[in-house]
């Protein structure tokens, strides 16, 4: 589907929607529609000096669309013309996921060369924690032993004292739920390291150094909700932790809505800044959940939201001529990406689209539109101070 241009302030909550769901499928679309078929890696593309990547493009796709449109897919088909493209992409995310990790097939992923595959592993296994009913029950005994076969494969890959230690514990929680056993000591790592670099208002260090960059979006908030999620399914006295981390992504998330300018940018700031609106994960995922600070309305966070993925996605080259994505943060900008980045890298930006996983009958679709923070202060409202907590 093309996207329609559309301004935010002439729009429902019902066209703002339809143009999240347009720019989903446009994204998402060649990886997943190439993947299914088994010609990911045939079609996958490179940036120019990216060519070091290509044992790792693929799984980067794979997982982070994955993980993007999980809640989406969660919601389960219907009869609405949304709930049939809903139901087109569960089947190719099923294809998808048998594709990946069968080692017979001509798309069978790296799970175990360099380190990359960590990564992007648990990017997949917090796609499968997002819509188990989805893309876990549908698949027979052999394809659930090769997707943890492919899984189990990660534990070679040792992860640095940083936010990739939730990668490993991502992995585990992912195995715990879906078999009953894992390996306790990476979950446990991870949660007692990023309580030790938890910096206060809402914000933890990526390792003991504060880095100011958007990774506690990225990885950190989310990635520590999974866990501990899985944690409080499985009756561990870990998931005691659960209700502080929560509180403490709710400010952040606070944050988050206040950084939205009120013409729909952001500061651009540290590393993997063309990961796009991924940037908003931990926004999208604490709306999803309905756990919004009392200061902040769900349709507000709708329209800025939906203000920052327009000027992002509508600005020229940001697709080539096949509907890839390109390195970038408003259009083609090569220089803004690291050289840990390539094309496949780029779909963590799905991942800020993760409110797509409430019906289209949730307040945050259906109120009229809200003005957000920065909109309203600028404007000229006398609006309340913020205070850290």
């Amino acid at each position: 589907m093309a996207c329609v241009r559309i301004s935010n302030a002439q729009t429902t909550g019902a066209q703002d929607r339809e143009y999240a769901v347009k720019t989903l499928d446009r994204i998402a679309g060649p990886v997943m529609e190439s993947l299914a078929e088994g010609n990911l890696k045939k079609r996958m593309p490179l940036g120019q000096g990216e060519e070091s990547r290509s044992e790792y493009t693929c799984l980067e796709a794979f997982g982070r669309t994955l993980s993007g449109i999980a809640p989406w897919l969660a919601l389960g088909p219907d009869d609405t013309p949304e709930g049939q493209l809903r139901a087109r992409y569960i089947g190719l995310s099923n294809k998808a996921l048998v594709q990946a990790t069968d080692p017979k097939s001509p798309d069978f992923m790296n799970f175990t060369q360099g380190g990359q595959p960590l990564v992007d592993a648990a990017f997949l296994s917090l796609a499968l924690l997002r819509a188990p009913d989805q893309l876990w029950q549908p698949l027979d005994e052999a394809q659930r032993a090769n997707v943890v076969a492919a899984l189990k494969s990660t534990r070679k890959i040792k992860p640095y004292e940083s936010n990739w230690l939730l990668f490993s514990a991502l992995v585990e929680s992912a195995l715990w739920k879906f078999t009953g056993e894992c390996e306790m000591v990476p979950v446990e790592n991870a949660l007692t390291k990023h309580e030790e670099w938890y910096l206060g208002d809402g914000t933890y260090g990526d390792g003991p150094d504060y880095h100011w960059d958007y990774y506690n979006s990225f990885v950190i908030q989310p990635a520590l909700i999974a866990v501990l999620e899985v944690c409080k399914e499985k009756k561990s006295p870990l998931a005691d932790q659960l209700a502080k981390i929560l509180e403490r992504a709710q400010r952040y998330a606070e944050i988050q809505e206040r950084m939205i300018s009120p013409e729909g940018t952001f500061p651009v700031i540290g590393r993997s800044s063309a990961y796009r609106f991924g940037a908003f994960q931990t926004l999208s995922l604490v709306a999803l959940r309905h756990e919004l600070s009392k200061s902040i309305e769900p349709a507000a966070v709708r329209c800025s939201l939906n203000a920052v993925v327009h000027r992002m996605i509508e600005a020229p080259g940001t697709f080539d001529s096949d509907g890839w994505l390109r390195a970038g943060v408003a259009g083609y900008q090569p220089a803004v990406k690291e050289n840990y980045i390539s094309t496949g890298s780029l779909y963590l930006c799905l991942d800020g689209l993760l409110h797509l996983g409430l019906p289209a009958d949730d307040p945050l679709w259906t109120a009229p539109a809200e003005e957000w923070t920065q909109k309203r202060i600028w404007s000229g409202e006398n609006v309340p101070a913020d205070h850290a907590r």
